[in-house]
């Protein structure tokens, strides 16, 4: 069954984001006291007294403004709108009533959807100063303070009203997909393109995206949850109190929360520091990660261009290797349709999992191939293996001495089970532990 979906709208700085937080229990969007911090729509799920529904937070609309972003984040507030089944409008009690209210409550009654009022920062619960609202025609206005969370449950009682059904909320078996990058590589466009519609706002400034953006969609019969993230900066170039350095956690989050990991790079620049540390972070949360070079039509090829790109990705992330990697131009669609396929093939190395059997016939040949280090006088004996997990797989060996593992033999070890194994896209962990020998271990 289908969740309704809610969508808070409002002029910039009103409580959306607060509100939106409160609601979902977690700091999903960004809150702070500047005009103009979201700038996308944001989704969530929410649940109200047995009713389950997806809350969208919306950046602020400003009706008249010269800025570079009103025009696309008023589209974005417009496709919330247009999307969902009940609209919050959100204004702010302090400030009382402002000409921009109107506009946007002209536009709302344009939707033919049910609208709420609810008048946010009224802290000591002023009810008097909800009055001068009734004048824009929505309906009575609902006096509330998201901070303090006051009259928040009446809100919802008349959100909840709208709904023709209670949707069950059930386990999502989607597969979710975070884009990073570094500023202005294409991350935006590409998700646009993956989509097939303007999810997020594209533009030539650096830092567009500030929120890490989830997005649910459908291919076929599969589900997947494709997260757009802030670009990452190096950490000098950032203020830590400035909005940038959230949305750069932000970005870090929805990594850790990711299943497999897109990191784009422009193919148009030389390969820098910061992509190659941007990779680094998905192989070290352990997620299968796939290379994705866009701006690939700007790039003046011949017949070998690819391999020469391979070369150099090959020498930059040899930390790893395991990579899968797909050239792509989100401006003109070139390739973008395989991504998924990549995605999926990533994922599905991520989850294999070798029998113990297999995997102790794996190691014996490998021992016998190449004997354990020794040190002091003292070999190192594998006993046994076992398979602990998947995504990543980790293998655990028992051995007689995890400190005679030299860094050399585990990568050795980690090079045979990915030849008898196809674990490309993904990386792999190998732990040791110490055990008293209850057999002579692998031998040569």
């Amino acid at each position: 069954m289908v969740k309704p979906v809610v969508a808070v709208v409002g002029r910039p700085n009103v409580g959306k984001s607060t509100f939106f937080n409160k609601l979902c229990g977690k700091r999903i969007s960004i809150v702070k006291d500047t005009p103009g911090v979201t700038r996308d729509r944001i989704y969530a799920d929410a649940e109200w007294c047995g009713y389950h529904f997806t809350l969208i937070d919306t950046g602020g609309i400003l009706t008249k403004s010269d800025d570079v972003f009103a025009n696309q984040i008023r589209l974005q507030a417009e496709l919330a709108a247009d999307t969902a089944d009940v609209i919050v409008f959100l204004v702010d009690g302090k400030d009382g009533l402002l000409p921009t209210d109107y506009d946007i409550a002209e536009f709302l009654r344009g939707t033919k959807k049910p609208v709420v009022l609810a008048v946010n920062k009224l802290d000591n619960y002023e009810v008097e100063k909800t009055y001068d609202f009734y004048s824009l025609g929505l309906g009575e206005p609902l006096a509330i303070s998201c901070e303090q969370g006051k009259g928040l449950g009446d809100l919802l009682d008349e959100v909840v009203k709208h709904f023709k059904h209670k949707a069950e909320s059930l386990p999502t078996a989607a597969l979710k997909i975070a884009v990073a990058g570094k500023p202005n590589v294409g991350k935006s466009s590409l998700v646009n393109r993956i989509l097939g519609f303007e999810r997020v706002i594209v533009s030539q400034t650096a830092g567009t995206t500030r929120d890490a953006i989830d997005t649910p969609f459908t291919r076929g019969e599969k589900e997947y949850i494709l997260i757009d993230t802030a670009g990452m900066r190096r950490k000098r170039g950032i203020e830590s109190e400035s909005v940038e350095s959230y949305s750069v956690l932000r970005a870090l989050t929805a990594i850790k929360r990711a299943d497999v990991v897109l990191t784009v790079f422009d193919a148009s620049e030389e390969i820098s520091e910061q992509d190659i540390r941007i990779a680094g972070i998905a192989h070290e949360e352990g997620k299968p990660g796939v290379i994705v070079l866009n701006k690939w039509d700007a790039v003046q090829k011949d017949t070998f261009s690819s391999n020469k790109f391979e070369k150099v990705l090959q020498a930059d992330l040899a930390f790893m290797d395991y990579y899968k990697s797909i050239y792509v131009s989100a401006l003109s669609g070139q390739r973008v349709e395989k991504i998924l396929a990549v995605v999926e093939d990533a994922y599905a190395n991520a989850c294999r999992r070798i029998t113990t059997g297999t995997l102790n016939e794996i190691l014996m040949d490998a021992v016998a191939m190449n004997q354990p280090p020794s040190a002091q006088g003292r070999r190192l004996k594998i006993y046994y293996a076992t398979q602990a997990s998947v995504c990543p797989p980790t293998f655990v060996l028992f051995v007689n001495d995890e400190s005679l593992v030299h860094f050399s033999y585990k990568r050795y070890l980690e090079n045979c089970l990915r030849r008898a194994a196809d674990f490309t896209g993904t990386p792999i962990r190998l732990v040791f532990k110490n055990r008293k020998a209850d057999n002579e271990g692998f031998d040569a």
